[in-house]
């Protein structure tokens, strides 16, 4: 294929991962893995570390929006990076020694665990916290502005322990496989610490740059960020995140679980079907 064509189908494919990963807080690197393993058949270590530079430049689009439209806890945000960081760092020196095939079934599986609390949660309106000792001692109550009623929404956390574990996990896939882990990010913010689901998104896309920023110069060591893909990747990520970061504070709560639910079911029975060797 025609190099420019290729840098073209490239941008444009990452443009629609950035949108719908803006929209539910997973950065678009869950879909780029996919899309360049599956659609491009690319090497899955390529496919990673591809992501993770797309990944950071996903979270530079979307959480300065989310930053100005006030979606973003930043003390929650930069507490859990703590955990985040270390987890990733470990996870891009173990993946360099794993099997593609054992990345792909990782993948899926990590995937389709992380749909069951969405499922259940789909049906459910969304309960406001109050703010348990941890929290209260670090502040991490705030409010946000809720366009669809029109009214300024206050909120809490709790079981901050619990999260900071989930959350060394995010770190520790995001390195594994290059996704930036939102999805666990959402998962442990939304369920584990009971914040709204929009800030939920919001935080995360805060967080899964710096959880990147921590792995990526393991990837660029091993060589396997090739710049002829990265580029329009990462540029077309990043367009992608700014258009939906716009489209975020007009959806509302339900839909956006709906389409992290079948966002995620969809891609992880691709990746396990490539992982059983099955194209």
């Amino acid at each position: 294929m025609d190099l420019t064509l290729l840098a073209l189908l490239l941008f444009l494919a990452a443009v629609i991962a950035g949108i719908i990963g803006a929209l539910v807080g997973i950065g678009g690197g869950i879909l780029i893995v996919p899309l360049l393993t599956l659609a491009f058949g690319f090497n899955i270590h390529v496919a990673i570390g591809t992501s993770i530079v797309s990944v950071i430049a996903t979270s530079s689009g979307a959480a300065a929006a989310y930053v100005r439209d006030h979606l973003t806890n930043i003390r929650i945000g930069m507490l859990l990076e703590l955990a985040t960081t270390i987890g990733a760092v470990c996870g891009a020196l173990v993946a360099g020694i794993l099997e593609p095939r054992i990345l792909f079934v990782l993948f899926g599986v990590v995937l389709l665990l992380s749909i069951a609390p969405m499922v259940a949660k789909l049906r459910q309106q969304q309960v406001v916290v109050k703010d348990d000792g941890m929290s209260t001692f670090f502040r991490l109550g705030s409010s946000y502005p809720d366009h669809e009623s029109g009214k300024e929404v206050a909120y809490g956390a709790r079981r901050v322990p619990a999260a900071f574990g989930m959350m060394w996990v995010a770190g520790l896939v995001s390195g594994l496989l290059g996704i930036g882990s939102g999805t666990l990010k959402v998962l442990a913010m939304d369920t584990a610490m009971g914040l709204p689901i929009k800030v939920s998104s919001a935080t995360s896309n805060f967080m899964i740059g710096v959880t990147a920023a921590a792995s990526a110069g393991i990837y660029f060591w091993r060589g396997d960020v090739t710049p002829v893909v990265a580029a329009p990747v990462a540029l077309g990520v990043l367009l992608g995140a700014m258009l939906g970061a716009k489209l975020l504070v007009d959806f509302k709560s339900e839909n956006i679980r709906l389409l992290f639910v079948a966002v995620l079911a969809i891609v992880s029975i691709e990746m396990l079907l490539r992982g059983a060797g099955i194209a």
